[in-house]
């Protein structure tokens, strides 16, 4: 039986060795509970998984999801959009957004790649429910746009603090609800002009500039058995990021965007493929 949801087991006291250590490090019992939470979300999901029921990773998306959106940023008004990691970063606050880019999106790729943008995004967990799982057309387009939107909420940033407006806080709230709405907008609007439901995390997502780098040397990847495998295909039609996953260099295509949703493994006949 552990051995069968070994995999699990890993994930929930990776999550629990971060929960103990910034409990006891910043003495606050929120991050004893956070990522408890997010640790047991993601190895329940993982229990889903190996049973092969169908909708683990939609349930893990809105789980993990739905609470970094509702309970930490609509209930508790932290902004945790990459505004509000300038923001508390800027002003040397170890809060809850300074902690979640550090662990999910800047030093977490290195184990674990995009996991982040496939079992925790809030935006990802609306925009997977779209009719397109697979890219119709492989994108031609180039990416500069989530370069754009990386800078403009570094710069919208920087002049708060050079205007100083008067409570700042209610400010960075609002902008967070702001922010979804218009993520949520243009991510659903892309989707069905490009018949795609990923095509904001490929185009426009500012997150990737964080993500991008530190994924391309992670622990955690999909590695093909290239003497089972018979190239048929199967993984690429079906990958939403469009990654090769035939090829182990980490300079395959698309490599640095897998978003380990483990599609490719499903529909592997030759089972090459493994993570």
């Amino acid at each position: 039986m552990l051995k069968k949801y070994k995999s699990a087991i890993i994930i929930f006291l990776f999550f629990e060795i971060i929960a103990f250590s910034l409990y006891f490090w910043v003495k606050d019992i929120f991050f004893l509970f956070n990522f408890t939470y997010i640790g047991t979300a993601l190895g329940l999901c993982q229990v889903l998984y190996i049973n092969k029921f169908k909708y683990a990773r939609n349930i893990t998306q809105f789980a993990v999801g739905g609470y970094l959106l509702i309970y930490i940023g609509l209930i508790c008004q932290e902004n945790m959009a990459i505004e509000g990691f300038w923001y508390y970063l800027f002003l040397g606050l170890f809060q809850a957004a300074v902690v979640h880019y550090l662990v999910a999106k800047i030093f977490g790729p290195v184990f674990f790649g995009r996991g982040w943008c496939g079992y925790c995004c809030w935006t990802a967990m609306v925009l997977d429910l779209l009719p397109y799982k697979k890219p119709a057309k492989p994108r031609k387009a180039k990416t500069g746009g989530r370069y754009i939107l990386f800078f403009l909420s570094l710069g919208f940033v920087v002049l708060l603090f050079l205007l100083s407006p008067p409570d700042l806080n209610k400010i960075m709230f609002y902008s967070f609800i702001i922010g979804n709405i218009l993520y949520y907008a243009s991510g659903i609007a892309l989707a069905f002009i490009l018949k795609d439901n990923r095509a904001f995390c490929k185009y426009l997502c500012p997150i990737t500039v964080f993500l991008k780098p530190a994924s391309y040397f992670s622990l955690l990847r999909v590695k093909n058995k290239k003497e089972q495998c018979i190239n048929c295909g199967k993984c690429r039609n079906v990958c939403p990021m469009e990654v090769d996953m035939t090829d182990n260099s980490r300079r395959r295509h698309n490599g640095t965007e897998c978003i380990l949703c483990l599609k490719c493994i499903e529909v592997c006949p030759q089972k090459s493929l493994y993570l």
